[in-house]
């Protein structure tokens, strides 16, 4: 207590009495040796008094070098201007790309392999023969049997013409025309089981997988050859049944396909009309173009689905915005700056809306040009004074 006091003292007058102050150090020391209660305590209030003249001196110096010093530290903000802007949002979704055109061809005839007549990934048309299986002598017959159905139709007509000469019996006319017919309809059994040994394709595109050989023997029910056409591309996903009255066909859809890196507008096609029990959804279909060729089955596609927009929102960056206990949305604004860049941080607090791509929309709270801090918010509170920089 004894050196307190003392160093205090000294401090105080060294500036100003020079030589001065050793002496009165020595007074001071003198009063504490003499053990003499009375005079420590009178001696501490006049220090004291000195104390507090010195003290409230310094404060005006103080106050005085923060207006003047332009070096002084206070934190640095960056700042930006609000202002009305076109919001969207969207909400993200995973389907999976198909098409409706991706079959497996299956054979309608049991026998051997004659002839394979494309490869895997070549192009084909609708019609075009795959391949040919063993007709067990069907088109022998088929032969054979057109040429009877040639000699009754021969038959017939000539039958006919003396019919309607009054030449003949009616008989003979009818027999004709049994015989033909009959003929004529066996033919056409024939022709239609000759016609299943001929493997062709259900529609244009690509033979994407062949998974017999020449030779082989095949029968119903053993797929023979995957076909795929890319042309007429789509996206399937579920939607939960909340956002029903938000889509409609024909809404534009932002499609991202992970696999290939690649996004794509489409275009709502189909709206389900049943509601899961299961998961509370419902089924939709975006038609894609595939103009790249780069789309397939079963890729993973991310759908953004736009269902909020606002043609004059306020919007800021998510990660300005402070919570603070009572949970309320702060965000820092500030006052206009003065010539060198210092000004008034003012705690101001916010209705938040939507947020999409880290920006959040401010339904309430803030005005357009309203200057708020950008960078530097960590530990301001209301009131700090803070330096803006470009």
């Amino acid at each position: 207590m004894k050196n307190v006091i003392a160093y205090l003292f000294t401090a105080l007058v060294v500036s100003s009495c020079g030589n001065a102050s050793v002496s009165e150090d020595k007074k001071i020391q003198e009063i504490i040796d003499s053990n003499d209660l009375l005079k420590i305590k009178n001696k501490r209030t006049e220090v004291q008094a000195v104390y507090e003249k010195y003290a409230k001196e310094l404060k005006v110096l103080d106050e005085a070098i923060a207006k003047l010093d332009t070096l002084r530290k206070v934190p640095l903000v960056t700042v930006v201007s609000v202002k009305d802007t076109l919001f969207k949002h969207h909400i993200e979704i995973q389907g999976s790309v198909d098409t409706k055109e991706n079959i497996l061809v299956y054979p309608q005839f049991s026998g051997a392999v004659v002839s394979l007549q494309v490869k895997a990934g070549q192009k084909v048309s609708k019609g075009q023969v795959l391949a040919t299986i063993e007709d067990g002598g069907l088109r022998s017959q088929l032969a054979q049997l057109e040429t009877q159905a040639s000699l009754a139709k021969t038959t017939y007509e000539r039958q006919s013409r003396l019919w309607n000469q009054k030449i003949g019996s009616e008989i003979q006319y009818l027999q004709a025309k049994t015989n033909m017919e009959s003929t004529q309809k066996m033919v056409a059994q024939l022709k239609s089981q000759v016609e299943k040994t001929l493997v062709k394709a259900p529609f244009s595109g690509y033979a994407d997988q062949v998974m017999i050989e020449a030779g082989q023997v095949v029968s119903p029910g053993v797929p023979l050859i995957r076909v795929v056409n890319l042309s007429d591309m789509y996206v399937s996903a579920s939607v939960p049944e909340g956002y029903l009255s938000r889509l409609k066909v024909g809404t534009t859809v932002e499609v991202f396909v992970k696999t290939i890196g690649k996004n794509y507008v489409g275009k709502v096609r189909q709206i389900g009309n049943y509601i899961n029990p299961n998961n509370r959804s419902f089924d939709i279909e975006i038609s894609i173009p595939n103009s790249d060729n780069l789309l397939r089955p079963n890729q993973v596609a991310v759908l953004k689905i736009e269902d909020y927009v606002n043609t004059k929102a306020i919007v800021v960056p998510e990660n300005i915005v402070q919570e603070n206990a009572n949970g309320e949305k702060i965000i820092f604004k500030v006052e206009i700056p003065d010539a060198k860049g210092f000004t008034k941080v003012v705690k101001q607090v916010v209705e938040l809306g939507q947020t999409t791509n880290s920006l959040v929309e401010v339904k309430s709270g803030l005005t357009a040009n309203t200057l708020i801090i950008k960078e530097g918010v960590k530990g301001l509170s209301d009131g700090s004074k803070v330096q803006v920089i470009k």
